[in-house]
């Protein structure tokens, strides 16, 4: 009998960002494996600003939906990223009542899923399988390569960045977002989140 993939709990290891893109890197708490995605620039401000504890003016988009989940009488319970089609990640939020009952899934993408995970306090999982279906880093990463990409990713145009990863031990670039890659494929098109 097979056994189904487990989910390895993460932690946010660092945000990458440049003008047109951004990447967060998940790193397993018990582990060596590093998932780089690629996110939006806005994704990846929304998870910066509630990391550094500066309170933002007005509620963004993701402390509007931590509000209404609230209000609602939930929780987000954890958030797990559940799979990798076509280089379009896939992530759920398991949200509970107030008991810890009546458990409901939620489809998300993981940016959105993380932005909401670190409001809520909850931890992030990646499921097994997710690792072994794309490239991953490995530790250690030491905060001068980290330095040294951040550096890099500003000073590169968005093709080249795929060219620099594979030099560093990224084998064939990294997947992102489904509206990442639609991104200015045709202007004022709204976006078809699949993620």
């Amino acid at each position: 009998m097979t056994q189904e993939p487990k989910d390895v709990e993460v932690r946010i290891y660092s945000i990458a960002t440049s003008m047109t893109e951004s990447i967060i890197f998940l790193d397993e708490t018990e582990g060596s494996r590093i998932l780089p995605i690629w996110i939006g620039p806005m994704e990846a401000q929304a998870i910066a600003i509630r990391l550094s504890g500066y309170p933002s003016p007005r509620p963004m988009t993701h402390d509007l939906l931590f509000s209404v989940i609230k209000t609602l009488g939930l929780t987000v319970k954890k958030v797990v990223i559940t799979d990798i089609v076509e280089n379009t990640y896939y992530s759920s939020l398991h949200l509970t009542d107030p008991d810890g009952g009546g458990l409901r899934l939620i489809d998300a993408r993981p940016s959105d899923a993380v932005a909401l995970a670190v409001r809520f306090g909850c931890p992030v999982y990646i499921n097994e399988k997710v690792f072994g279906k794309t490239q991953v880093l490995s530790k250690p990463i030491t905060e001068d390569e980290v330095t040294k990409f951040k550096h890099d990713l500003k000073h590169l145009k968005p093709n080249d960045i795929i060219g620099q990863l594979l030099g560093d031990g990224l084998q064939g670039g990294g997947p992102k977002e489904q509206d990442e890659e639609d991104e200015g494929e045709e202007e004022g098109e709204e976006d078809d989140e699949q993620t």
